[in-house]
């Protein structure tokens, strides 16, 4: 079950930001703040996916006995079971209390949305409930 639910949240996950990319095309610039704000973002965004991903993979690999099953990774386990967010994504993510589901539909809908922000260019509109850090936010100066 574990295994089917890893394999499974696994492949929501879509691939890393490229950094360098959005650096290139939204570089640092006085009259637009708001790249700082993207590419921290996205660096932030791609710390978690990271942390998400590896615990996962070493979940699995527990689960075959290729692997020690540490403690976190044990709390992990018996968090997943009970349908909540490990400890250890939370530790690295945006602050939320929701449980496993409406987490990963959340952070899929945050990283969808900075992803369009990259391709297409900033939105016209800024939902400040996207952000992984909303004081970065807050205190650009425009």
């Amino acid at each position: 079950m574990i295994n089917k639910l890893c394999d499974s949240l696994l492949g929501e996950l879509p691939p890393q930001f490229d950094i360098k990319e959005a650096e290139e095309k939204y570089p640092i610039s006085y009259e637009q703040s708001m790249n700082t704000v993207l590419t921290q973002e996205l660096s932030r965004f791609n710390n978690l996916t990271k942390v998400i991903k590896v615990s996962l993979q070493d979940l699995k690999k527990a689960i075959k006995g290729e692997v020690l099953l540490s403690v976190d990774l044990e709390n992990a386990l018996n968090s997943l079971k009970d349908g909540a967010v490990p400890e250890m994504w939370i530790s690295k993510s945006y602050p939320s209390l929701k449980k496993l589901g409406g987490y990963m539909e959340d952070l899929k809908a945050r990283l969808q949305w900075f992803d369009e922000w990259v391709k297409e260019g900033m939105p016209a509109y800024l939902w400040i409930t996207r952000f992984f850090f909303t004081q970065g936010f807050l205190t650009v100066q425009k």
